[in-house]
C-alpha cells in the first residue's frame, strides 16, 4: 500500500449547514444518527465524520462488543458513549472506512493503518485510521486532525509573566527548548504555535514528524519512515544538512537522536522538541538515561516546558459558591509557596473566607460535563548559567526542581490554582489533571 496516496470525502455546503443547524451538543447527535439508520453508509458516515467536527471531537472510537457495537468521541480528553449499532451496520460503516483509507478489505486478522482526507466546507480535514482485530470483531480508531485545533501562542494558556521568558527563549538563535508531558497533553500543538510565531520567510524551519500531524505553510515537513531506514537520528542528520534556522524532532526517544539534536543546538540551530517525563525538571536526569553527557546538555538546553491540559468550565451552567475550609487550606498552600517574584506580577483575590470560586454543573451545551473546551497549565525551567553548573554536576531530579523553585519557577499545580482563582477552571479538575 502507498501511504502516500489517501482518498477524500467532499461533505456538500447543503449537508453541512443542516447539521450543524441539528447537532449542538451529544444528545442531539444520538438522537439525529437513531433517525437516520436508513440513510445510506455513506451519507452515515459522512454524518459521523461531520457530527465529530462540529463537537470538535479529536477521536471517534468503534468498538465491538458481544451484541452491539459502541460508538465513542473523544472530547475534551474524555470517552463520551454516543451510540450502539447492530453489528451488520457497522460492517457496512467499517467496510466504508477500509476502502477510503486505502486499507485491506479483506484482511481483519490483523492490525492496519491508513488515512483520508475530508473536504469540509472547503477545508481539507486529514484523519488517521487504525484497525485492531478484538475478540468481537475489528475495533476501528479515526483521528481527526482537524487545522484549526492549530493554535497561536497566545491561545495556549500561558500567562502574562511566563510569556515573557516563552517570547524571549523562541526567538534565540540557537538552543534547546523540549516540551514534556505525557500523551494527549498538548505537547505537538505548543511545538506548532511555536512555529507558527517564529515562521517568517528570511527563517528555514525543517521538522521531522512521526506522523505530519498537521501541515504548515511555508515550512519543511518530513515524516520518519522506519521501514526506508529514515528514522528521527538519521532524518535529523540529514536535516542539518540543509541549513536550516530551526528544527523541529517531533519526539526525542533515544540516545542517537539526543545526541545529534544536543549538538544540532550547539552549532547555531533553534531545536524544538519534545520528551517524555513527569515534569520540566525531569528533562536533564532523562536525557542522561538516554546516555546524554551533562556537559552536552548543559550549555545546549535553554527551556524546558512542562504542561497539561485541564478543562475549562462551561460558561454557560457555572455556579459561583464559597470555598470549603478544605478547599482554601490547600489553595493557599499552594499560593503562599509562590515565588515572590511571581506574586508581585499577578493578580490575586484576598484568600480567606469569603473566597468564591467557579463550580462545574453541566448543561446541553456541555454534553452535561460542566467543561467546554480545554486549556493549558504550564511550568516552564529556564537554564541559566547557575543551573548551567549544577547541571554538570549531574544532580537529581528534586535538587534541580528545588533550584529551579528558589530561581522563580512555578509548578504546574500553582499554575492550575492560579486559573481556578481566575475562573478559568475547577479545583477538582486540576487535582484529577495535575495528580496532587
Amino acid at each position: 500500500m502507498n501511504k502516500d496516496i489517501t482518498s477524500q470525502i467532499e461533505i456538500a455546503s447543503d449537508i453541512i449547514q443542516n447539521l450543524e443547524q441539528d447537532i449542538k451538543n451529544v444528545e442531539d447527535f444520538c438522537s439525529l444518527l437513531s433517525k437516520s439508520l436508513t440513510q445510506n453508509t455513506t451519507k452515515l458516515v459522512e454524518m459521523i465524520l461531520s457530527a465529530a467536527v462540529i463537537l470538535s471531537a479529536s477521536d471517534i472510537h468503534f468498538e465491538p462488543q458481544k451484541e452491539k457495537v459502541r460508538l465513542r468521541l473523544r472530547i475534551d480528553g474524555l470517552l463520551t458513549d454516543i451510540f450502539f449499532f447492530e453489528p451488520f451496520f457497522y460492517k457496512t460503516i467499517l467496510s466504508r472506512i477500509k476502502l477510503v483509507s486505502g486499507t485491506m478489505l479483506n484482511i481483519s486478522n490483523r492490525a492496519q493503518d491508513g488515512r483520508f482526507t475530508i473536504l469540509y466546507a472547503g477545508q481539507p480535514i486529514e484523519v488517521r485510521v487504525s484497525c485492531l482485530p478484538s475478540e468481537y470483531g475489528e475495533a476501528l480508531v479515526m483521528r481527526v486532525l482537524n487545522p484549526k485545533n492549530i493554535l497561536t501562542t497566545q491561545d495556549l494558556g500561558i500567562r502574562q509573566d511566563m510569556m515573557e521568558v516563552f517570547e524571549k527563549e523562541i526567538r534565540q538563535p540557537n538552543g534547546m527548548i523540549l516540551v514534556t508531558g505525557p500523551t494527549g497533553s498538548g505537547k505537538t500543538t505548543t511545538l506548532y504555535a511555536i512555529l507558527k510565531k517564529i515562521y517568517n520567510p528570511a527563517v528555514k524551519i525543517i521538522t521531522i514528524e512521526d506522523p505530519i500531524e498537521y501541515h504548515l505553510s511555508g515550512i519543511s515537513q518530513t515524516q520518519v519512515n522506519p521501514e526506508a531506514g529514515y528514522d528521527f537520528a538519521s532524518g535529523l542528520q540529514a536535516i542539518v544538512r540543509q541549513d536550516p534556522d530551526v528544527i523541529l524532532v517531533g519526539e526525542i526517544r533515544d540516545f542517537a537522536t539526543a545526541q545529534i539534536a544536543l549538538q544540532a543546538a550547539l552549532t547555531g540551530h533553534l531545536v524544538l522538541s519534545t520528551l517524555h517525563t513527569n515534569d520540566a525538571s525531569g528533562v536533564i536526569v532523562r536525557l542522561e538515561a538516554l546516555g546524554e553527557k551533562p556537559h552536552n546538555i548543559a550549555p545546549a538546553l535553554n527551556l524546558s516546558i512542562g504542561q497539561r491540559l485541564v478543562r475549562r468550565v462551561c460558561p454557560n451552567c457555572a455556579k459561583q459558591s464559597r470555598v470549603t475550609e478544605k478547599e482554601l487550606a490547600e489553595i493557599k498552600k499552594e499560593i503562599d509557596n509562590l515565588p515572590q517574584m511571581v506574586k508581585e506580577k499577578i493578580k490575586l483575590p484576598s484568600l480567606n473566607a469569603s473566597l468564591t470560586m467557579k463550580r462545574a454543573v453541566g448543561c446541553g451545551d456541555c454534553n452535561h460535563t460542566g467543561y467546554k473546551s480545554r486549556i493549558g497549565i504550564f511550568e516552564f525551567f529556564q537554564v541559566d548559567e547557575e543551573i548551567r553548573e549544577l547541571i554538570i554536576q549531574s544532580p537529581s531530579v528534586m535538587q534541580i526542581a528545588k533550584k529551579a523553585k528558589e530561581k522563580g519557577m512555578t509548578t504546574l499545580k500553582q499554575d492550575g490554582i492560579i486559573k481556578v482563582l481566575q475562573g478559568i477552571t475547577t479545583l477538582e479538575e486540576v487535582k484529577s489533571v495535575t495528580g496532587q
